[in-house]
């Protein structure tokens, strides 16, 4: 039977924002409700190595997450496996709609649904995620030391990871469907500089080389655009670099956003455009995009969510 259930503060998604959000909304004593969500624990689920995480030389995405969610638990937050379907702002205490049925309303929301970098869609892509093939370069540059990497896109995310990469890779291919980028050219003239990096126009990702035992990319297949001819360039790892989609369909036409639909927050706060609403990690932030800025911004909107409450009060 569909129940309502109250929270002082709502928790909708399930990554280092949410988390930690989750960790200091507890501790404050609101009693918090997290939602986890489609994606429990967010995109660092389908990260193998990760590095810059601090007081962790080197763990493995799923199990920082495991141990995030722990934490939550830990500190007195109920975390709810289930995927909110549809959220009411113009009114408080706001209401969410959960797949299970449940009602949830709640005097306070934070929003930590996070952003998923677009793909090209390609079984082989598929296959050799977390393999060889990465949508940031920040998170698994440091694996390419003296390897050749390829790099697709041609934008600004696309120079700036083919520019960042350039810092361990040998080799940096950048492939474009197109005969010029899109980028500032500013940052066009410091990749067409750069000895490392070479720029392959007019072709398009055909399929994703790899071994299978271990799994691991070998190579990239690059389809000319226009003839149809095909060239196979060797590389260890693959980077996609054609933007990220931030998970903002549930306040979209609620909430005022910025940049591509990213949900925009007032400088140096997590506060939304509807007063008790919150807004953290991905789904706000263009920008860094690393799990520890997220987990920052989760804290800034659990603190800043118990301030809007005690001044309610």
């Amino acid at each position: 039977m569909a129940e309502t259930r109250h929270t002082k503060i709502l928790i909708i998604g399930s990554g280092p924002a949410g988390y930690t959000a989750a960790v200091y909304a507890a501790r404050a004593m609101t009693n918090p409700i997290l939602v986890q969500g489609l994606q429990p624990g967010g995109q660092l689920t389908i990260t193998t190595e990760v590095e810059n995480w601090p007081g962790d030389t080197h763990v493995q995405g799923p199990d920082l997450m495991v141990r995030m969610e722990e934490h939550a638990k830990a500190m007195g937050a109920e975390v709810i496996s289930d995927y909110i379907s549809s959220l009411d702002l113009s009114k408080r205490p706001f209401t969410a709609q959960a797949d299970s049925g449940t009602t949830f309303t709640a005097d306070a929301v934070i929003l930590a649904t996070g952003a998923q970098a677009k793909w090209l869609g390609l079984p082989s892509e598929e296959k050799f995620k977390g393999f060889g093939v990465s949508a940031c370069a920040t998170c698994d540059g440091f694996f390419y030391r003296g390897k050749e990497v390829v790099v697709v896109g041609g934008g600004n995310t696309a120079v700036e990871e083919a520019l960042f990469l350039t810092n361990f890779a040998s080799k940096v291919t950048l492939i474009h469907r197109r005969d010029s980028l899109r980028a500032e050219k500013i940052m066009q003239d410091r990749l067409f500089k750069h000895p490392k990096v070479e720029v392959l126009w007019d072709h398009a990702i055909d399929e994703v080389l790899g071994d299978e035992n271990p799994l691991g990319v070998t190579g990239v297949r690059a389809k000319h655009v226009e003839t149809g001819e095909t060239t196979d360039i060797p590389c260890d790892g693959f980077f996609v670099a054609i933007g990220h989609a931030p998970a903002s369909e549930l306040v979209a036409e609620q909430l005022e956003l910025h940049s591509g639909k990213y949900v925009k927050v007032k400088s140096g706060s997590t506060q939304t455009s509807i007063p008790g609403v919150f807004a953290a990690g991905d789904l706000t932030d263009d920008v860094y995009r690393q799990a520890v800025t997220s987990a920052g911004m989760g804290c800034m909107a659990a603190l800043d969510a118990e301030r809007f409450l005690s001044e309610q009060e």
